[in-house]
């Protein structure tokens, strides 16, 4: 089983790792590629790409200019301890024991626009580059989805050519692992909110379970659908009724208080 996340905008890069293992990224010609673009934007036009404020556009800019070919301690960091808000909050990888690392190794994937797809113990330099940017890749070719092509799906199937794929990816990054294609099954999980009579998905929540959920199969080291099931952090359990073939649904009834 492999379990998909999508990045996250905001980073950490000033907190100090909790574990020495690291991986070099998997696509390093083609960061290199989209790098060598990305430098030759100017502020304005990487506000206009990113759909941000100039203030933003300049730090990427200045990110994007100082982006070195090599991936060391000095100017990178494991992208799941890199990552931060809600979906990393849930999944709280500064808590994991170097068997718990080795385990998301193997079965966690965070899809992403510059890096393709990353291992958690991967090394990336700070960044900012959603999977739908409009980039020009070429005259003729524009978009990441149009970059990447086959080649994030057919990673993704590689490795779980006898199992399948846990979807905690928001849309936009699971689009670009084509999951009209995929040749593995896809599983999606759904987290609901009681609100009044009704279940109901709210995005913040969401997140932080999507998160939560890939914690609970890293520390438990689950690779089977019925282990999924057991899911019961943070008050959720698996709602079997709401739930139909590839699409598992988790509810709760009360938000804990913090």
């Amino acid at each position: 089983m492999i379990v998909i996340l999508s990045p996250a905008k905001t980073l950490d890069f000033k907190t100090e790792s909790v574990t020495g293992s690291m991986s070099q990224p998997l696509f390093q010609d083609d960061i290199a590629y989209l790098v060598g673009k990305l430098k030759k934007l100017s502020v304005k036009q990487i506000a206009s790409l990113m759909k941000v404020s100039n203030e933003i556009a300049e730090l990427n800019y200045q990110r994007f200019q100082g982006f070195d070919s090599e991936f060391h301690g000095g100017n990178s960091k494991q992208a799941v301890l890199a990552f931060t808000g809600e979906v990393y909050r849930g999944l709280a990888a500064s808590t994991f024991s170097e068997p718990n690392f080795e385990f998301a190794q193997k079965h966690l994937r965070i899809l992403s626009g510059l890096y393709g797809v990353l291992r958690p113990l991967d090394m990336i330099q700070p960044y900012r580059l959603e999977m739908g940017s409009r980039l020009q890749i070429n005259p003729n070719e524009i978009g990441l989805y149009n970059y990447w092509g086959d080649r994030l799906r057919l990673n993704l199937e590689e490795q779980t050519s006898d199992s399948f794929i846990l979807n905690l990816a928001s849309n936009e990054y699971l689009k670009g692992a084509q999951p009209k294609k995929l040749q593995v099954p896809l599983i999606n999980c759904h987290f609901k909110e009681l609100r009044g009579k009704e279940y109901k998905p709210l995005m913040t929540y969401a997140k932080n379970a999507r998160g939560a959920m890939a914690k609970y199969i890293i520390k438990n080291e689950i690779t089977d659908i019925e282990g999924v099931k057991g899911f019961d952090l943070n008050g959720y359990r698996y709602h079997e009724s709401l739930s139909k073939n590839n699409e598992l649904t988790f509810t709760r009834d009360k938000i804990p208080t913090t």
